[in-house]
């Protein structure tokens, strides 16, 4: 476990870096578009669709992370009555219904882009596929990162970084 536990983190830190370099070039795309638009009064056509593109990478690789380390959205109140046996299983159920989710992401993400694999986007020269890259590889990475919490679980190790008592 100490293996796949140290590969996912070189994963994640790895997806952590691309996303807050792609927020930086994403940030500085739209600056530029800002500053030939109307400081130059000229546009740059290939911006808008090439930040949406970064977008898009940043936040489903970060959003990935995030479940790895265990910061995603949950609704926890009713977890605070239940007995800690009870919690685990809840926790265990809740990460299957994320790694189906992830599961769904690469599946129909994949079939978005073998879709759109022929048209071009006219603005960036590039395959329409590039649109939905972002969503077939952060589905990757929430499944691997999903399975690795349930595989931690069922071995009695710790999930993330603040999780609930009742996960350690």
């Amino acid at each position: 476990m100490e293996r796949v536990a140290r590969f996912t983190g070189i994963v994640a830190r790895i997806g952590l870096w691309i996303s807050g370099i792609g927020l930086v070039v994403m940030t500085a795309m739209i600056a530029a578009q800002v500053f030939f638009r109307y400081v130059l009064n000229n546009s740059l056509i290939w911006t808008e669709p090439g930040s949406i593109i970064v977008m898009g990478w940043f936040i489903l690789l970060g959003a990935a992370v995030g479940i790895r380390e265990g910061y995603h959205l949950s609704f926890e109140v009713l977890l605070y009555l239940l007995p800690d046996k009870v919690k685990l299983v809840l926790y265990s159920v809740s990460d299957l219904v994320v790694t189906a989710f992830g599961a769904g992401m690469v599946v129909y993400g994949w079939q978005l882009a073998a879709k759109t694999a022929s048209v071009k986007l006219p603005s960036l020269g590039i395959s329409g596929a590039w649109n939905f890259m972002p969503i077939i590889f952060g589905g990757a990475l929430i499944v691997l990162f999903s399975l690795e919490r349930l595989a931690r679980r069922a071995a009695g190790l710790p999930t993330s970084r603040f999780g609930d008592a009742a996960e350690h």
